[in-house]
């Protein structure tokens, strides 16, 4: 079907594929001790049992309760339990597996049967849209990704998207001795510090933000012994080598509250939903419109149709079950007034809020939903539900909706913009937003699934993805307060504030926007300085969002551009031009009464480089780098002259003078430079363009790092396409707990990384003959692929965290590189653990990554040595091959297939054989993959594949 063009744009030809990501779980660790010798109290274990369920929402072995109940609460579960579970269904469901062994039960949630209104096919009378109701979670796993579960038995690992409980693997290291019990003041300041991070909380993090957020000290035994806090919290050892390390969550009130990553789905609607429900409800048909899902996507295509606020922005969902549909429906509606055996009944007296079909009133052959909004005598005002548009159309032109036109819910949504709720209304921003995103189709990043979700909108149709929501921000800048360069203008008091490793340097000039900054920050120090609260702690980073962290000690603007998982982040402090890799806590948000004169003042990093010199950016080797930041970095008196202004770069060529001296080019230092040997000898390899800042003394808190990539390098993503990627780094799933299998004695050879290096252990595997919960990170054929143990996947994604706060704060140091050994490499956004492969000539090396199992060319500056903290969880990687096909040789449509079926998708694994070698990554599985994410039946890739190894056999 072609719709008009006054009712929308084409969608068709722009249908979204991006597949879910998988993001980093919760954990619910905690040390144990147990409690003997009290009655047994059904009442109190039946509680207890509905809260381990509500986690649990997946269901779990019963065999497995004993140990998650004995960690949550300090006690043994009561022997008497087990025997009455199956008597307690209305806590808890107990199913069969096909085993006869009766250890292997599941438990799951007791079935709910809620009673609930019925939606009303409208949303209300003033033609609000449809709103989506309450969806799960932003973790809740889509079909595709749900948790393999029976009728396959099961390794017993908990599900990915829920907090994964204690295991030998992560146990609580034994605590000192300390005071038996914290003040309940200090409590509830700790506990409102992890309200603030649903993703939880370092524990290391707690004694700065005590000091920043209260102006108190944290008693030096609370680290000491983190089971005072677990009442208020859970707790987990990510890093069994280090206690202090521990992850805290805060648990869940028994009220309830808003908990993003629980997978939990509210049975019934809120009291506002009821009060709106009962309010426009208006029953003139016997049926009722279901309530628009917001997709599972984290990333689904969007059809933005108008925006009255940021806070309403009205669009339409993209793809299979939202357009699709929706064009199928308009078809069939069609056909279905079309025909002369049904010919359509017009409405006599159509009354305010009825749902009728419309023939459009220019398009003659269109046949619409509408609901009804005025009524005059010849005609009537409607609302098209699906579009997000009002017409006034003639009375004969409205008709009775049949009910098969009752089931698809309405299409025109809702959603709110991050970042911009303050400014909801300016004009400048809704103007910016029309020029930019109305009737165009983009990228939503879902934040928030509520009612209205709320979004971060990006334009992908560009090589650089543009974020919408933050260039409406820039809309408000007043452009009299920025740096006015001119060609040919000299400028003097300048300010080199960076130098990039690349030979990009930012410069600060003086300014009446300088100078305001200046003023606004240290009102924001006196304020924070007096205030005592925690509502300025960052508890929703995204892409684009404007916030303060702390550079040189005072609190500065910084952008957030790039995101870790859900602790770790890059930032960008916008004044300066520096960038660095900090953790979530040591963000502070902008205070109301600071943030519209902020959000006027553009940045005041202007970015630069050096005219003139035969050497392009990019091209920089460290030691000239080295040599021009000696030069500028510490000098305040420097002074430059513009030569060109590169508006498609956003960059400004200019001579720089260390002193007042610009009228003599020949004091330059792009002169120094270009008659010096610096760019005599260069190096084949070709440094990265957008590389880090680099600052030889240390600006930022001991917890910030100066990172070593651009926000405007490519970003890509182990769950999603690159090209579809906005902005954000995703480590994507990994996993594997700390094995208790010894470590593995490879050849003492000299291209042994044990004659170097002291491995970690090897992944544990379950018995031949079991399953184990997998993601299958890349497939090659069905003879090669590469597995990653689904259990405690959030430890991988912690370490990789790690390993960009660490290597991110340190300088670029020669490194000895050596064929067969272990590095940490920077590829992309991410450090990962690598195994070199081969040095080039040319400067570049090819590593192996032993977590995702793929190659990669890097640079040799690129590598860093592995330190021992980073060499305790086990390569998460592991090769493998399908069992139950004999074949040697697949061809390419086999392997597409097989990728198409496997790759990026967790599953199932039946370990059929383990093949050991002398080091880890040569390690070997033979598996069957089962795909259980279908409702109707398990999915075996040996059946399917078996068909094009038959097709081989006969060809031969």
């Amino acid at each position: 079907m072609t719709l008009p063009s006054r009712f929308q744009k084409e969608v068709h030809t722009h249908l979204s594929r991006n597949p879910q990501q998988v993001g980093p779980p919760l954990n619910l660790n905690e040390s144990i001790a147990s409690e003997k010798g009290k009655p047994y109290n059904p009442q109190q274990v039946q509680g207890r049992i509905k809260e381990i369920l509500g986690k649990y929402s997946n269901g779990f072995w019963v065999s497995k309760l004993p140990q998650i109940y004995r960690e949550l609460y300090k006690q043994d579960l009561p022997s008497e339990t087990l025997r009455d579970l199956e008597t307690w269904t209305h806590i808890c469901a107990v199913e069969k597996t096909c085993s006869s062994s009766p250890s292997e039960l599941l438990l799951y949630p007791a079935k709910e049967h809620p009673t609930s209104l019925s939606p009303s096919p409208f949303l209300n009378s003033d033609l609000i849209t449809s709103a989506p109701a309450t969806n799960p979670g932003p973790d809740k796993p889509s079909p595709q990704q749900r948790r393999p579960s029976t009728p396959l038995t099961r390794s017993g690992s908990q599900s990915p998207q829920s907090p994964p409980c204690s295991s030998s693997s992560s146990s609580s290291p034994s605590p000192s001795s300390s005071p038996a019990s914290l003040s309940p003041d200090l409590k509830q300041k700790l506990e409102k510090l992890l309200m603030k991070y649903s993703n939880g909380l370092w524990a290391h993090a707690l004694p700065k933000l005590c000091q920043d957020t209260y102006k108190t000290k944290l008693p030096g035994h609370v680290l000491e012994n983190l089971d005072l806090l677990s009442d208020i919290c859970t707790i987990d050892y990510p890093v069994p080598d280090n206690p202090k390390r521990a992850i805290l969550y805060r648990r869940s009130s028994a009220g309830g509250g808003e908990d993003e990553n629980c997978n939990r789905r509210s049975s019934s609607a809120s009291d506002e939903e009821l009060r709106l429900r009962k309010e426009v409800e208006r029953r003139l048909s016997n049926y009722a419109v279901p309530s628009l899902q917001i997709p599972k996507e984290e990333y689904p295509s969007v059809l933005v149709i108008e925006a009255p606020n940021t806070n309403g922005v009205l669009l339409r969902y993209i793809g299979e079950g939202y357009s699709l549909a929706q064009e199928a429906m308009e078809d069939e509606m069609r056909a279905f007034y079309g025909s002369d055996q049904n010919r359509p009944t017009t409405v006599s007296s159509p009354s305010s809020g009825q749902l009728v079909a419309v023939r459009a009133e220019e398009e003659e052959e269109e046949i619409l939903r509408g609901q009804v909004c005025e009524v005059t005598p010849d005609k009537v005002k409607v609302y098209y539900v699906d579009h997000g548009f009002s017409e006034v159309v003639n009375r004969a032109k409205v008709f009775e909706l049949h009910e098969k036109f009752f089931k698809l819910p309405f299409q025109a949504t809702k959603c709110k913009l991050a970042g911009l709720e303050p400014f909801c209304q300016e004009p400048a921003v809704l103007k910016k937003f029309e020029t930019m995103a109305t009737g165009r189709i983009l990228l939503a990043e879902v934040l928030k699934r509520d009612e209205t979700p709320l979004v971060v909108l990006y334009d992908t149709s560009q090589d650089d993805d543009l974020n919408i929501n933050a260039a409406c921000i820039k809309a408000l800048q007043d452009k009299t307060l920025a740096s006015p360069l001119q060609v040919n203008s000299a400028y003097m008091n300048v300010t080199v504030s960076s130098v990039c490793s690349d030979g990009t340097i930012y410069c600060q000039l003086p300014t009446r926007g300088l100078s305001k900054l200046n003023q606004i920050l240290e009102s924001i120090e006196t304020y924070f300085h007096t205030q005592v609260t925690s509502e300025f702690l960052v508890s929703r980073p995204f892409c684009g969002k404007g916030c303060l962290a702390r550079y040189k000690g005072r609190w500065s603007r910084v952008e957030i551009s790039n995101l870790h998982g859900s602790r770790v982040l890059d930032i960008l402090f916008i004044d300066v031009g520096v960038q660095a890799s900090v953790e979530v806590f040591e963000l502070r948000e902008i205070p109301p009464q600071f943030l519209r004169e902020l959000a006027a003042i553009p940045p005041q990093a202007v970015k630069c480089c050096l005219a003139d010199l035969a050497v392009s950016v990019g091209s920089w080797t460290p030691e000239v780098v080295q040599w021009l930041r000696e030069k500028v970095l510490n000098t305040t008196d420097c002074s430059m002259k513009v030569a060109k202004v590169d508006e498609t770069k956003r960059c400004i060529y200019i001579h720089l003078f260390t002193d007042k001296n610009f009228h003599d080019p020949a004091r330059s230092l792009n002169q120094q430079m270009a008659q010096s040997n610096l760019f005599k000898q260069q190096p084949d390899v070709i440094l990265t363009s957008h590389s880090p800042t680099k600052i030889t003394t240390n600006p930022f808190s001991s917890k910030t790092s100066s990172s070593s990539d651009s926000t405007s390098s490519s970003p890509t993503s182990a769950s999603v396409p690159a090209k579809l990627h906005p902005r954000r780094t995703l480590v994507g799933p990994g996993g594997g707990g700390r094995g208790s299998t010894p470590p593995a004695d490879p050849a003492q050879t000299s291209s042994s990384p044990a004659s170097f290096l002291q491995l970690p252990p090897l992944i544990d595997l379950p018995p031949a003959g079991n399953n184990m919960d997998v993601f299958v990170s890349l497939a090659c054929h069905p003879g090669h692929f590469v597995l990653q143990p689904w259990r405690d996947m959030y430890k991988l994604v912690v370490l990789m965290g790690e390993m960009i706060l660490y290597y991110n704060k340190t300088e670029e140091e020669p490194v000895s590189i050596e064929k067969n050994q272990i590095y940490a490499a920077k590829i992309e956004n991410n450090w990962h653990r690598v195994l070199v492969k081969g040095v080039l000539t040319n400067g570049l090396v090819s590593v192996y990554e032993l977590d995702y199992g793929k190659h990669e060319l890097v640079s040799c500056s690129r590598l860093k040595p592995l330190i021992k903290e980073f060499r305790q969880l086990p390569f998460q990687g592991i090769h493998a091959q399908l069992a139950g096909v004999k074949q040697s040789q697949w061809s390419e449509e086999a392997s597409i297939v097989f990728r198409n079926h496997v790759e990026k998708k967790p599953l199932v694994a039946q370990l059929e054989a383990v093949q050991e070698a002398s080091n880890p990554w040569d390690r070997k599985l033979t598996v069957f993959l089962v795909d259980t994410s279908q409702e109707e039946q398990d999915i075996w890739m040996h059946d399917i594949m078996a068909e094009f190894a038959d097709e081989s056999s006969n060809e031969l």
